[in-house]
């Protein structure tokens, strides 16, 4: 600001006093805000008093992995064909062995396993009862099952089927079905007929892959 009068020159007085006033006035304020944190902050220590900083604590990192993604659909996919590729119609007769009693296996497992699935040899890891289902519900159950067990490494499993005493003419109406659906069946290494304490003639006993 130019002063061209004694008045002019007054002004511009003023103003530099009134802005010499205001930055005097913020440094105070400053001060006093940085007296008032610094009093606070001694307040604060001399009432908690000495503070040490807590140890390491030595703790195992209990965080639990995420498990892997499922292809849900996918395996679904893969049921649905498997169930599609099941035929009714296959010539299961000349699969089934009936030396001493029913029983079926691939050609390139030994002929003992059928032999000790009816004995028990091995436990009995998971069951399905397919009792009162119809044929494309007994079907998908089992197509279902199998993929469930095969999943979870379950190998020795018993799948009832019936002995027919509920069903026209009492004849087992699932029976041979099922020994169609698991003779073509990948995952089926072998299956026999179930002992007496394990379903007899009602239930099979089946192997599948490892």
């Amino acid at each position: 600001m130019k002063a061209g009068s004694l008045k002019d020159l007054g002004r511009l007085r003023d103003a530099l006093q009134q802005r010499e006033r205001a930055a005097a006035e913020a440094l105070a304020r400053e001060r006093v805000a940085r007296a008032t944190a610094e009093r606070a902050r001694h307040l604060f220590a001399s009432s908690v008093g000495p503070v040490h900083p807590l140890p390491t604590p030595n703790l195992a990192d209990l965080a639990v992995p995420r498990p892997a993604p499922v292809p849900r659909q996918r395996e679904l996919d893969e049921a649905a064909a498997l169930r599609e590729a099941w035929s009714d119609e296959v010539d299961l007769e000349s699969l089934l062995l009936t030396d001493d009693g029913l029983s079926f296996r691939r050609p390139d497992v030994s002929p003992d396993v059928a032999t000790k699935l009816r004995r028990g040899h091995w436990s009995i890891q998971g069951q399905i009862d397919l009792h009162g289902l119809r044929r494309e519900e007994a079907r998908d159950e089992l197509a279902q099952f199998l993929r469930d067990s095969k999943r979870r490494g379950q190998r020795c499993l018993r799948v009832v089927h019936g002995k027919g005493h509920g069903s026209p003419g009492r004849q087992p109406v699932l029976k041979g079905k099922v020994q169609r659906w698991l003779a073509q069946s990948a995952e089926v290494l072998a299956f026999a007929q179930a002992s007496g304490p394990q379903g007899g003639a009602g239930a099979l006993i089946v192997l599948l892959t490892g």
